[in-house]
């Protein structure tokens, strides 16, 4: 365990769990007794609210009221219980009754790169729409004590939630474009069901992730993203030309994207940057690394924007989510 964190890139992680918490709960780390209906009672209670604050962190800068929201995208691999988080998160928030709500189980690291393709979609079907993208982890519905097919996750995983207005056709005296997502694709690697996934047990949601994930996501990413750039006409980018959003799944998996590409040291910095204070929220993480982005666009004195971009995020299948995504400050406001 130590030789795994000293080599993860991390820093800092955030978890619900704590000694506390284990001294009311023993069961939790008990792997002979049952305890997923003790987790599933806490999770449910505590991800929407810990998807409520980000959400209205989120709604506050978007500077229009929580009932202007027509859409609600609820990501968790924290969830086993309906009605849902997304309708609780709702609740929480005051949106409306009819406000179209969704939630997406199970996804993993992929879910926040999903959520986003989904609301991009819904937008550029219903241009007054205004869609709630919440991403809200907990690792308390799967965390056991450590054994060799479990450690590299314990070395990775944190809590953390994160929250994204999408929509289109922006008013321009009320809202301020962040990104303008362009085009989406989603890929599985073929032959790859074993090496990542999740199952409930009574125990808790068992988490697998094998060592081979890493050289799999390497061997694939250049032919996915080539295919998502070739929907939008470019069929040779330069991709030292765009600027990063990677999913930081674990230094391994940036350390092979960045030698696979030949991409410049400072092209995933915001991702490393995440990945050491937060370490990897699952779904969530992605949305900490938008947002890491757009704090260095806005830091004076920072390098030159770039227009376009690549998000990546990575989940269970292996699954790809890559999306083109463009700058608006680089060329104005977005029209669509």
């Amino acid at each position: 365990m130590k030789r795994i964190c000293n080599k993860s890139g991390i820093e800092k992680r955030y978890i619900h769990l704590d000694e506390k918490l284990i001294r009311a709960h023993p069961e939790i780390i008990d792997k002979n007794l049952p305890s997923l209906e003790a987790r599933i009672d806490i999770v449910t209670a505590e991800v929407p609210k810990l998807a409520e604050s980000a959400a209205r962190k989120a709604i506050a800068e978007w500077g229009r009221p929580a009932t202007d929201i027509t859409h609600l995208i609820f990501s968790t691999y924290s969830g086993c219980r309906a009605p849902s988080a997304d309708l609780q998160l709702a609740s929480l928030l005051g949106l409306r009754p009819s406000v179209s709500h969704t939630i997406l189980s199970l996804h993993g690291c992929s879910g926040g790169g999903r959520a986003l393709q989904l609301a991009k979609e819904i937008a550029e079907n219903n241009h007054n729409a205004r869609i709630l993208v919440a991403l809200s982890e907990m690792t308390l519905v799967c965390f056991s004590t450590p054994d060799e097919s479990k450690i590299v996750g314990h070395g990775l995983f944190g809590d953390g939630a994160g929250a994204v207005i999408v929509g289109s056709s922006p008013l321009a005296d009320s809202e301020r474009p962040l990104f303008e997502m362009i085009a989406a694709t989603q890929t599985t690697i073929p032959g790859s069901e074993h090496v990542l996934g999740m199952q409930a047990k009574s125990s808790g949601i068992d988490f697998h992730l094998s060592i081979e994930v890493p050289t799999l996501i390497k061997d694939n990413i250049q032919e996915c993203l080539l295919e998502t750039f070739r929907s939008i006409g470019n069929m040779d980018p330069n991709w030292n030309d765009l600027f990063w959003a990677v999913h930081p799944g674990g230094r391994a998996i940036l350390d092979n994207i960045e030698g696979k590409l030949h991409l410049q040291p400072n092209k995933l910095a915001a991702s490393r940057h995440v990945l050491s204070e937060y370490g990897n929220m699952s779904g969530a993480t992605v949305a900490f690394v938008l947002d890491e982005l757009r704090r260095r666009w806005e830091k004076k004195g920072d390098e030159p924007q770039h227009e376009w971009g690549v998000m990546l995020a990575f989940g269970p299948g292996i699954t790809i989510e890559a999306m083109v995504m463009r700058n608006p400050l680089s060329h104005g406001i977005m029209e669509n």
